[in-house]
């Protein structure tokens, strides 16, 4: 230690080490104890390297959204739509965040810590600026404005990089995801996917309604004719890919596809900017990946 006094230039890294540790200790006790039943919530929490204590399904999770992946230590409360709530009030938890859809939870959940809820995918919005909506407020929730700000503007100048990267010949997309094997969700406007094929300035064949989510629930047969792309996001259902076989509806589709079939791997279609930025760097990557054929 005497040696680095009397060497000013010697302690310049080692006092630069010893800050950013006590800076990373000043924002971990300073970030607030959240908990959440929502995976898009969860997932900008962990972008915004501020993950909250606990989360529902953990293992869910990984299966539908992968990435970012979830600390190791989170604490799983159980089922969205029924977490333990002796094990929820055990942790003392400082605010409990929910979407809309978990309304109903909401007395029992106020018993045990104050809790807000963050609305995405409202009727009559543009999806894209709900995302940066829901982004900044997270931020100011967890003490984290310019970490929100820098994801927004990190996503948005990502996007544009992968923009640029297209020659802009790519046929139109049809994008889904199995429920099982004759019924599919297929994605269109109001929607993450829809949002994202806009950024990067691709077609979307589907134009038949969608929910508020941006999907309709479809039986296989309503692709037939569309001229586009398949693009299907994993997972699958158990037992659905091995039903898939050549001779099937799914069979002639497959056949009919302008390319080759693109299979992604999980990406949250109902999530905020996280998703968003996987599901376009998946979806260039595939689709720079044909080009070098």
């Amino acid at each position: 230690m005497e040696s680095l006094l009397l060497n000013p230039r010697r302690a310049r890294p080692w006092l630069a080490g010893l800050f950013a540790m006590l800076a990373t200790i000043t924002t971990q006790a300073a970030a607030p104890r959240l908990a959440t039943l929502d995976w898009t919530l969860a997932e900008t929490l962990v972008a915004l390297e501020a993950p909250p204590l606990a989360v529902a399904q953990v293992e869910a999770y990984h299966a539908w959204v992968d990435k970012p992946a979830l600390p190791a230590t989170t604490i799983d409360l159980g089922l969205r739509s029924q977490p333990n709530l002796e094990l929820l009030a055990s942790l003392a938890p400082e605010r409990i965040l929910i979407s809309p859809m978990f309304a109903n939870l909401v007395p029992r959940l106020e018993r045990i810590a104050p809790v807000e809820s963050l609305a995405l995918y409202r009727p009559g919005r543009d999806t894209w600026m709900e995302m940066r909506e829901l982004t900044q407020s997270l931020g100011d929730l967890v003490g984290r404005p310019e970490a929100a700000e820098r994801l927004i503007d990190k996503t948005e100048a990502r996007l544009e990089t992968l923009r640029g990267r297209l020659d802009g010949a790519a046929p139109a997309l049809v994008m889904v995801q199995f429920m099982d094997s004759r019924h599919v969700r297929v994605f269109g406007d109001n929607g993450l996917f829809q949002a994202v094929l806009d950024r990067l300035g691709l077609d979307n064949a589907w134009s038949g309604p969608t929910n508020a989510w941006g999907f309709s629930l479809v039986g296989i047969e309503a692709l037939v004719g569309l001229e586009a792309r398949l693009v299907v996001v994993e997972p699958y259902p158990a037992g659905v890919r091995d039903a898939l076989t050549e001779g099937s509806l799914w069979g002639h589709l497959v056949e009919a596809s302008e390319g080759a079939p693109i299979v992604l791997p999980p990406v949250w279609s109902f999530g905020a900017l996280p998703s968003a930025a996987r599901f376009a760097e998946l979806l260039v990557g595939a689709l720079e990946a044909d080009d070098a054929v």
